[in-house]
């Protein structure tokens, strides 16, 4: 007792001091019953005593190992002499009497028991006894590993599933929760078996931390719990000298975060490990670039982004990758392994964490880093483990510093099941199914990030939030404009649930108020998305179908509202530039398609002479990639097909188109040409030349290409590539009222190898003309309009349309 009330003795110190008094008391004990039997007879301790960590109510685990020879009488008479005076002084004890060989048989039926024996501890009697003991358990787990280790990680996972995770619940079981302490013994178990072995930096002061937190849980209840109930933390907050039980609780999840992130690491490695082994040595020629899962083989890399590749399950950075030369690889490193469903590698994740710390982003980031950033948050679920492998190396606070405010950060509210960091990671899961609904998928993406990123601070957590997300998305890159937007979000995220469950609906005060708040259709319609997101990431108590009746009900009210007032008709016609009606006056003397390829690094721009024109041939792009874009125009006689042939070419030679705009002109007033405006980018390595893309646009158009049968095998590739992406399935609208010279028919979906292709081939078999098209693309979300007429020039009759809209839609499916 006085060591338990020894202030000066804590913690580790403490545990082992009262091991080390345990271990006198039960030597002693053993050696006063045993008497002239001590020799073979050995008293062991196993498990958590075993490894010499004795919390305050602790259960003691001994075993009594005898070599048979004393007889079954006398080693039942010692047993009695050890264990009843352990039970009278209350003192919960698991015990066992064995030989050892029974102590082996036992461990091979139970899984429990041969994780004991790992730790046994010589405590009295035979020395020799117990050491064979032990080097036996060794070997043999060593050798069974590759049947037991799968068990262990199936009886992780149910525990997991029972208890839940740790470093989420307001009333964790420091214990049996994922992330608690029984995985940080499973960790030592497999790093005991050779195969595989955990990150180890952080690993043992979180078990510690977890450790100090449950001898003060047993202090201060004076109960044997490893349940850390709400009453109970302000008074192990007080008993650690902690600030408040919130401190409390956010250093208990930080500590179950490294554990949970250990636990995910080491069982990749243990199945990875055991998966080569799997396959018989003969055979593993033949099988050679194949897995049991279809995709690349142990060894093979697979291009994933430019410097980051797939090996082994992974995302791993590629041999030439330079993360001291390439600012934007850890996000763009993050972003592709998400899109691709892959974990990122502890070893990749580590290099860019020496960069991030040593390099970090320039101030505003490059356009690149801000559409990595977004393609990462639009990968859905497949965006939380790679973003906790980020965090578990502290990459997130290096890009974004506030982020350390909200890190952990618990939230005392039933209805919150996560941490305020993890409910802003599931906002932007629950988001990114939603983007087909915004024509700006991007800034709804970027608000569910940040929108409680305030909760870090004191007061009102959206005034403050508002000011914060203001600097952080202009950190990111946005424009004034958009840093508005996502401002406004931030400030009024709570607008429309609030007022549609409090308000009467029906009062046009209420409507008026909401209408003035927004102040426009377009903040409306990313504001509802986020407010759904928000209340699904929240919990299910946060939203219901009577809810998103009423909040649907409110923003139809205040879209009534804000079209009442003056808004343009479709978008103006800008005039060509000198370039531009160069370009098509080339065309139409050549009678051929006309390119351009325009570099733009860093505020200066390199040209190719124009492809087909009489300048000559272009030359290569550089090799090196560019930081900002590259501009790609053409000009085209009008013809039919022109826009899925050029799509088709550019997604031919591996060219993402990040923004197009198509338009027709009549240079010379004896027939329309068609200039196409594309913002691309080389999916791996250097940008084509303008000769090649232009080549091969010719046959396109002239029918001797067949580009949809070389895209076959690109989109199949592709597919296996992002076999672990949900993405959301595509939408297709006419957008009605829209302009009054054309239809206009809106394509909202997953950006992918021919997309605009796959678009532009349904728009011609519907039999509609294309007058212009607004190609973005915001992360992994392609947002595109297509104004398109009737052979005679006319605006499409509503029902032509829906039926456009639906071939669209279909051929996308």
């Amino acid at each position: 007792m006085r060591l338990l009330e020894d202030t000066g003795q804590e913690g580790t110190a403490r545990r082992a001091a009262l091991a080390r008094l345990t271990d006198d008391w039960l030597a002693g004990l053993f050696e006063r019953a045993a008497g002239r039997t001590g020799s073979g007879i050995a008293l062991v301790a196993v498990g958590g005593y075993g490894r010499g960590e004795l919390s305050p109510r602790s259960d003691l685990d001994l075993l009594l190992l005898h070599d048979g020879k004393a007889g079954a009488r006398t080693v039942a008479e010692l047993a009695d002499r050890l264990w009843y005076p352990v039970w009278d002084l209350g003192l919960a004890l698991d015990h066992s009497v064995r030989t050892p060989a029974e102590a082996r048989k036992a461990a091979r039926d139970d899984l429990k028991v041969q994780l004991g024996l790992l730790d046994a501890r010589h405590l009295a009697g035979d020395p020799e006894l117990t050491g064979a003991l032990r080097g036996t358990a060794l070997a043999d787990w060593r050798e069974q590993a590759p049947k037991r280790l799968p068990e262990l990680r199936e009886i992780s996972r149910e525990r997991a599933d029972r208890q839940g995770e740790l470093q989420y619940l307001l009333e964790p079981d420091l214990k049996e929760a994922r992330g608690g302490l029984r995985d940080a013994t499973a960790l030592r178990a497999v790093a005991a078996s050779w195969l595989a072995d955990a990150p180890r930096e952080g690993l043992e002061a979180a078990r510690t931390r977890l450790l100090d937190v449950r001898d003060a849980l047993h202090l201060t209840t004076g109960r044997t719990t490893d349940r850390l109930s709400l009453q109970e933390q302000d008074q192990v907050a007080e008993a650690l000298g902690v600030l408040d039980a919130d401190v409390l609780l956010r250093q208990v999840y930080e500590s179950a975060r490294t554990i949970s992130y250990a636990s995910d690491v080491t069982w990749r490695e243990v199945g990875r490990v055991l998966r080569s082994r799997s396959v018989r040595p003969v055979l593993r020629g033949l099988l050679r670039g194949r897995t049991a899962g279809g995709g690349p083989g142990r060894g093979e890399r697979s291009p994933l982004a430019e410097g980051v590749v797939e090996l082994d399950g992974e995302a791993v950075l590629a041999r030439t990758a330079r993360p001291d030369r390439d600012p934007v690889l850890p996000l763009r490193a993050a972003a592709a392994a998400a899109q691709a469903g892959l974990p990122l590698s502890l070893h990749a994740v580590r290099r860019l964490r020496t960069r991030a710390a040593t390099r970090p982003l320039p101030v505003p980031w490059p356009a690149e880093a801000r559409e990595q950033l977004v393609t990462l948050l639009g990968a859905g679920a497949q965006t939380v483990p790679v973003w906790e492998a980020l965090e578990a190396e502290g990459i997130v606070t290096w890009l974004l510093p506030d982020w350390e405010r909200v890190r952990c950060r618990p939230q005392r509210n039933a209805v919150h099941r996560w941490t305020v960091d993890r409910h802003l990671i599931e906002t932007a899961v629950r988001a990114a199914a939603l983007t087909r609904r915004v024509h700006r998928p991007d800034l709804l993406l970027i608000a569910a990030l940040l929108h409680d990123i305030g909760k870090g601070w004191p007061g009102d957590h959206s005034v403050s939030g508002e000011t914060i997300a203001r600097d952080m998305a202009a950190r990111i890159g946005f424009d004034a404009r958009d840093v508005t937007v996502i401002a406004t979000l931030v400030r009024h995220h709570l607008l429309l649930i609030e007022t549609a469950t409090r308000r009467d609906l029906s009062d046009p005060a209420t409507i008026e108020a909401v209408a003035d708040t927004v102040g426009s259709t377009g903040t409306l319609e990313l504001l509802h998305a986020l407010t759904e997101a928000d209340a699904l990431a929240t919990g299910p108590a946060a939203w219901s179908a009577w809810r998103g009746s009423l909040v649907a009900d409110l923003v139809k009210r205040v879209t009534a509202r804000l079209a009442g007032e003056s808004a343009p008709q479709g978008r103006p016609k800008d005039e060509p530039t000198a370039e531009q009606e160069r370009l098509a006056v080339e065309a139409w003397r050549t009678g051929g398609p006309v390119l351009t390829l325009h570099t733009r690094a860093e505020g200066h721009g390199e040209t190719d002479p124009p492809a087909g024109s009489t300048a000559g041939p272009g030359a290569a792009a550089d090799s090196e990639p560019e930081p900002v874009g590259v501009e790609l125009l053409m000009a085209v006689p009008d013809q039919p097909g022109v826009l899925p042939a050029a799509a088709g070419v550019l997604a031919m030679h591996r060219l993402t188109v990040r923004a197009a705009d198509l338009r027709s002109v009549d240079p010379v007033g004896e027939g329309p040409v068609l200039l196409l405006s594309w913002r691309v980018a080389a999916e791996y390595g250097s940008l084509p030349q303008t000769v090649r893309l232009r080549a091969d646009l010719v046959r396109a158009l002239d029918g001797s290409l067949d580009v949809p049968a070389r895209l076959a095998e690109r989109e199949q590739a592709y597919a296996r590539r992002s076999r672990g992406m949900q993405a959301p399935p595509p939408r297709v609208t006419v957008a009605s009222g829209t302009s009054q010279l054309a239809t206009v028919i809106e394509v909202r979906a997953q950006d992918a190898q021919g997309l605009l292709h796959r678009i532009g081939r349904a728009l011609e078999s519907a039999r509609v003309t294309v007058r212009s098209a607004h190609v973005s693309t915001l992360g992994a979300n392609a947002v595109d309009a297509f104004y398109v007429t009737d052979e005679k020039g006319a605006p499409l009759a509503d029902e032509v349309a829906v039926e456009v809209a639906r071939t669209v839609e279909n051929a996308l499916t």
